[in-house]
């Protein structure tokens, strides 16, 4: 797809404090991709959905369905459509606190129009990160732009720390390895 390619964005998966969500015993890559697998039967549902909607912003499906088992393990963490205390909305946890990301939610919280406003915040960013850093190759700015979807792309100060600032230290790498995981599981 347009923004680099995700099997060949480097991670490092996900840390302790994220693997511990599954109290998984270890964590990486392998944690990364157990959770990925644990939420692949509620993502079916939205694999039609994700795959319209990567289809027509140009990103890899793949890392639509990590965004959304990071964010919200599909669905699974959500009450009526919330999370983060009532100040993220749907799927992909789109930021509508005024203090945070101050985006209005739009559509049902499983909707092709949900997806497509997170895939368009996502896209924002990576764009973002690629003027920031116009040296950083393709996959770097595409992992910049995944950190900036979680901590806004002033958060982003270096490819080397990346994650310094994103939720638990781990946001890009982790969701860059469930993305791989699903681009390898049908995505």
């Amino acid at each position: 797809m347009g923004y680099g390619d995700i099997t060949k964005v480097e991670t490092t998966g996900a840390s302790q404090r994220t693997a511990q969500q599954d109290k998984l015993g270890y964590s990486g890559v392998p944690a990364s991709h157990a959770m990925a697998k644990t939420d692949a039967g509620r993502m079916s549902k939205y694999k039609s959905k994700i795959n319209t909607v990567g289809h027509k912003y140009g990103i890899e499906p793949a890392l639509i369905a990590a965004i959304i088992s990071r964010e919200s393990r599909a669905g699974n963490v959500l009450k009526d459509g919330w999370g983060d205390s009532g100040n993220a909305w749907g799927l992909m946890q789109v930021d509508v606190n005024p203090h945070g990301g101050g985006h209005t939610a739009r559509g049902a919280w499983d909707s092709e129009e949900h997806l497509c406003q997170g895939t368009e915040i996502l896209v924002h960013f990576i764009g973002r990160i690629g003027k920031k850093f116009p040296s950083w190759t393709s996959e770097q700015q595409l992992k910049g732009g995944i950190a900036a979807y979680n901590k806004g792309d002033g958060n982003v100060h270096s490819y080397d720390s990346v994650d310094a600032r994103t939720t638990g230290g781990d946001y890009s790498n982790d969701v860059v390895a469930r993305a791989q995981w699903y681009k390898n599981n049908g995505y």
